[in-house]
């Protein structure tokens, strides 16, 4: 399975186990770390709503749980005919550990349907290098 088809897979599985009561609206993310170890997430509700978890936060949160902090791929999945991008707060949690260059796939179910940079997706984004 190549690289690609493996991101897909596993963000389709991510979406299944998603937990969203509320919303009713079920998101898979992927994010490739710098050793190339993949990385999934879903979105999990909660009766707080909105305060829940995007597939996103969930991804980056298992890469930076094994260790590792800078990801040079991510791959997004809802299931709507509009793109289902990455949310504001998710941009900037993916602008902490990605660099201008690092690809955005935006899916549905059926694979890949646009694929941005994180520049693209975030111009004029605030980050660490703000602060030198």
């Amino acid at each position: 399975m190549n690289n690609k088809n493996e991101m897909i897979q596993m963000a389709r599985t991510a979406m299944k186990h998603a937990y969203a009561p509320y919303s009713k609206f079920n998101v898979g993310a992927v994010v490739r770390g710098e050793n190339g170890q993949l990385y999934s997430g879903c979105n999990v509700e909660n009766a707080a709503y909105p305060s829940g978890t995007c597939a996103e936060q969930s991804a980056i949160s298992a890469m930076v749980t094994a260790g590792e902090t800078k990801i040079t791929e991510v791959l997004v999945m809802g299931d709507s005919e509009k793109l289902v991008s990455p949310c504001g707060a998710c941009r900037q949690r993916i602008r902490e550990l990605a660099s201008d260059d690092t690809k955005i796939h935006i899916c549905d179910i059926n694979g890949i349907r646009k694929t941005v940079t994180l520049k693209e997706l975030l111009p004029l984004s605030f980050s660490q290098e703000n602060f030198k």
